[in-house]
């Protein structure tokens, strides 16, 4: 499981308690992540900071060239740890918002799991569930296929919002700003020949997978590769997540037969949405 999956650091409170220094660097201990220390000290600081911070503020603290701080800060934004204002100033993230979403990420794989192991099984091909964060969209669970030649997945592969079917599937039941986002955030860039770049050709992808109810991935993000799937949804109709079946395209099955495939697919997503939903009540 990812790591922006099961553990967000929640901002502290400046009143609570006073700045922790922040511990010294062990030269002799293998096992210290000098990057991951400072990572921590660069949410330990923006947490407390009475207002968003700058990129200097954050690498004069961290004592790193801008260059260095600027790495870590675009990886803690990505991961959902960190927000960059229009100004390009750095705030955490809000501590009601992460634990909502983390609750929302444990539910989805404690409810997942099953749903996803019956649809590979059925099939006999890669099964994925991926959800939204803030600024992208990740994968969280991978069923692979049992045979030699299959589509493969990542558990905390960043989807493409234009490309893959879990991307699209998430990406057209969001609002136009949250929609726009993700794309700014990954990029309309071509993956194949067949990657949807045109912003009017993906709108109008976006308004078919809204009125079937269900997205695909034509060789879109990998060449020889078809996937299906169908999106989770919120009571606000915002889809918060995203059930897929991928195969490798000698295996579709011709467009009459695969009413099957994308009746389990939604089913699927039926089921991990609706005790998901139960347990946010």
């Amino acid at each position: 499981m990812s790591r922006s999956a099961m553990s967000k650091r929640l901002r502290p409170s400046p009143a609570s308690k006073p700045a922790r220094k922040p511990a010294k660097e062990n030269q002799s201990d293998k096992y210290y992540s000098r990057a991951v220390g400072k990572a921590l000290e660069a949410l330990d600081f923006i947490g407390r900071s009475p207002q968003p911070a700058t990129l200097n503020e954050i690498s004069r603290v961290l004592k790193l060239t801008k260059a260095s701080a600027f790495r870590i800060l675009h990886t803690l934004e990505t991961l959902g740890y960190l927000s960059k204002s229009a100004d390009s100033r750095y705030s955490a993230a809000s501590p009601a918002l992460v634990r909502a979403q983390t609750k929302l990420v444990h539910d989805m794989l404690r409810f997942g799991a099953e749903p996803l192991e019956q649809l590979s099984l059925e099939f006999r091909e890669t099964a994925s569930m991926a959800a939204l964060f803030e600024n992208h969209i990740e994968v969280l669970a991978v069923v692979e296929s049992p045979q030699i030649i299959r589509m493969g997945n990542t558990v905390g592969r960043i989807v493409p919002p234009h490309a893959s079917s879990l991307g699209k599937a998430i990406t057209a039941f969001q609002p136009a700003e949250t929609r726009d986002r993700l794309i700014r955030s990954y990029g309309a860039t071509p993956i194949t020949t067949a990657t949807i770049t045109d912003e009017i050709v993906l709108r109008a992808e976006y308004a078919r997978i809204q009125k079937q109810g269900y997205a695909e991935d034509r060789e879109e993000s990998a060449a020889g590769g078809w996937c299906f799937a169908a999106p989770m949804l919120s009571t606000s109709g915002s889809a918060f997540g995203a059930v897929s079946l991928s195969m490798p395209i000698l295996r579709l099955p011709p467009p009459d037969q695969r009413g099957a495939i994308l009746a389990a697919i939604k089913r699927a997503a039926a089921e991990i949405q609706s005790r998901c939903r139960s347990r946010s009540v």
